[in-house]
């Protein structure tokens, strides 16, 4: 037999609520029948919430138990639900990752290799490129929780805004294998800074920040990822005008 669950959630001719649809689909997955019951118009969507004494829809019901909205709903059946403030390296996974997935796609389209050594600098200066995208969605918000660590930030406020330009000119630029006499300057500059900057404020002050490396929304532990990313930059800062001398 067929466990039933009650869902109300607004479906209006100006606004059909995701969550909603969301949470039928879950209760769906879990093989629950879906007594599905739409509040239609404001009034109606009042007077629920009125009546259940709840601020917010969808309200799910299971064997007559208010179970409440999605996250709820996810919860009762012991899924993880991030909170407001919880650490999640989702997004660095997500960028490492789809970095170097365009660099073995770039390997072979180029070389007809996955694994070279182009392949290899591709994903780093994919890396940063991605990286100075997610600080560039807000520049404002990034240079904020930048202040917090950066030394050179701290002296002059006008560099939290340059560094993710000079951070996507960087990588951009070695993509291409262009203009490395701009490229790795800018790269070992950066990257030097930030990694002193890291190292001091995490290692040595002992701090506990949030990171900035992706962006000012980011709830990232200030640490590990954001010295990666700046050592990274140095050797590329390195790297790319030695290889271009011919001494590598």
């Amino acid at each position: 037999m067929t466990d039933t669950a009650r869902l109300y959630r607004m479906v209006m001719p100006d606004h059909l609520c995701p969550y909603g649809l969301k949470a039928k689909d879950l209760l769906e997955r879990e093989g629950y029948e879906v007594d599905d019951n739409w509040l239609e118009t404001r009034a109606e969507t009042d007077a629920f919430l009125e009546e259940h004494d709840v601020e917010t829809t969808p309200q799910v019901f299971i064997g007559g138990e208010r179970i409440g909205g999605y996250e709820a709903l996810r919860e009762y059946f012991g899924q993880d639900v991030t909170k407001d403030g919880d650490t999640s390296y989702q997004p660095v996974i997500a960028i490492f990752a789809v970095a170097f997935l365009m660099a073995l796609g770039l390997g072979w389209a180029f070389t007809g290799n996955f694994f070279s050594l182009r392949a290899f600098e591709w994903f780093i200066a994919i890396s940063m490129c991605i990286l100075a995208v997610q600080k560039l969605q807000d520049v404002e918000s990034f240079s904020t929780m930048f202040l917090n660590y950066d030394l050179l930030a701290k002296r002059w406020v006008r560099y939290g805004y340059i560094y993710p330009f000079g951070e996507a000119l960087a990588g951009i630029l070695m993509v291409a294998g262009a203009l490395v006499w701009i490229s790795a300057p800018v790269a070992l500059f950066i990257g030097t800074i930030g990694a002193v900057s890291v190292f001091k404020a995490v290692y040595i002050d002992k701090r506990e920040l949030k990171c900035a490396c992706v962006g000012g929304s980011s709830n990232v532990p200030l640490g590990f990822v954001s010295l990666t990313e700046n050592l990274m930059m140095m050797f590329m800062g390195i790297w790319m005008p030695a290889r271009a001398l011919g001494w590598f």
